[in-house]
């Protein structure tokens, strides 16, 4: 970890703020330039000379060696089990993320939110799954009008008067819709009741003209984050009953099931016993303290070992003043929480101050970080954290090798 100190004397003088040399890689820097710089290197791709310590704080930090371990064990397992993978973009709103998923073999990407899938949909991923159904006038004409651009996007329905309202739509554009029927996999949110319920909404959508019924979706959310692995598979088999029985009975009836969609990260290497023919898991590409606990079939229940944690959030030590408590920027604007964990040094507590100011506390009075310091922490909840910040910053060891934006605040009608 580099301190204040450090950082400052590696560089030019304070007025110019300029790159040590520190170079990337395989390269070096013939000078250094000053961090006003900045935007414009990133903008054209050039992180010669960038290491971590230049970085503003808080920020994003992306492992790239542990990402793309966590692609890799996610591509193997899923292929070796025979089940596909149609990766949640919720946890990232990346595309940058989303290609290298796609690239390691997903079928598509899940989304939460119709802008979401306007924006991966438009980056040339094709299906998308939106997991919500269409409401509001704005979320169905929007739906439609993605349809017609793309007809490999798809959306789900849990109620009749749903289906009427977009086959209504459907018929004034001229357009044919992709819905699966979403079944209630035990989450009390979403989903119609599995059985004949579903597949009569199922019959409902495959006899609408401008409708065409692709299948299930079930997500068993509880059931992802159930403590220790035995108990996990058990809680997935049966809050799946419903989704399995649908399926069958829609097969009697005729009707196509393209798909059963469902599962999560804490259910990759289950579900394809659970009757799901594809998961929408999408923690596992960084990992967070809310999966760290789970366990897996290793019976460790401190750690999830089958995936590595690849993001943090970077903060600085910004004040020192009083006994076991220092201050940090990492506060509730980028949601610290409680729950948070400082890499490499379990002793410390991880607390919040304020909109801009989080604190650190600890027992060991010799082990405190000091003024400057930068530490990093993992984070409690990545569909939340991610939320909060325009980019991430990816490295190889402690150079930036690139910046990946996340999906903006500006431009979307609805993020």
């Amino acid at each position: 970890m580099s301190t204040r100190r450090a950082f400052l004397s590696s560089g030019a003088a304070l007025g110019a703020l300029a790159f040590a040399n520190s170079p990337a890689r395989g390269s070096s820097v013939s000078s250094p330039y000053p961090l006003n710089e900045l935007e414009a290197r990133i903008a054209k791709k050039d992180f010669s000379g960038l290491t971590k310590d230049m970085l503003p704080t808080p920020c994003l930090l992306v492992d790239l060696d542990m990402f793309e371990a966590n692609i890799k064990h996610m591509a193997d397992t899923t292929k070796g089990n025979g089940i596909s993978v149609r990766p949640h973009v919720k946890v990232h709103k990346s595309v940058d993320v989303a290609k290298h998923q796609v690239q390691a073999g997903a079928i598509g990407l899940t989304c939460a939110t119709i802008a979401e899938a306007e924006l991966f949909s438009g980056s040339g991923i094709t299906g998308v799954l939106w997991t919500k159904q269409p409401v509001s006038k704005n979320n169905i004409l929007r739906a439609v009008a993605l349809s017609k651009k793309d007809p490999t996007f798809m959306f789900v329905a849990d109620d009749a008067q749903v289906v009427d309202w977009v086959q209504e739509a459907a018929e004034a554009q001229k357009a044919k819709l992709r819905v699966a029927v979403s079944v209630d996999a035990g989450m009390a949110r979403q989903g119609i009741a599995g059985g004949q319920p579903a597949v009569d909404l199922a019959k409902k959508i495959s006899s609408s003209r401008n409708l065409q019924f692709e299948g299930i979706m079930a997500y068993s959310g509880d059931a992802a984050h159930t403590k220790g692995f035995e108990a996990r598979k058990k809680k997935s088999s049966e809050v799946l009953a419903g989704a399995r029985e649908s399926k069958e009975l829609a097969l009697k009836a005729g009707l196509p099931v393209n798909i059963v969609s469902g599962g999560s990260t804490g259910t990759y290497n289950i579900d394809h016993e659970t009757g799901l023919t594809e998961l929408e898991a999408g923690t596992y590409v960084f990992m967070d303290t809310e999966y760290f606990i789970v366990g897996g079939k290793d019976g460790d229940m401190k750690r999830y070992n089958d995936w590595k944690p690849a993001m943090t959030v970077l903060t600085t030590v910004d004040s020192q003043h009083h006994p076991n408590i220092i201050t940090t920027d990492y506060g509730n604007k980028v949601l610290a929480k409680k729950t948070d964990e400082v890499k490499d040094m379990p002793w410390i507590e991880v607390g919040v101050q304020g909109a801009e100011y989080g604190a650190l506390r600890w027992k060991d009075g010799d082990r405190a970080p000091k003024l400057g310091e930068r530490l990093e922490i993992y984070c409690t909840n990545l569909d939340q954290s991610t939320n909060a910040f325009d980019r991430y910053y990816v490295l190889r060891g402690d150079h930036v090798v690139d910046v990946w934006p996340i999906m903006g605040r500006s431009g979307a009608a609805q993020r």
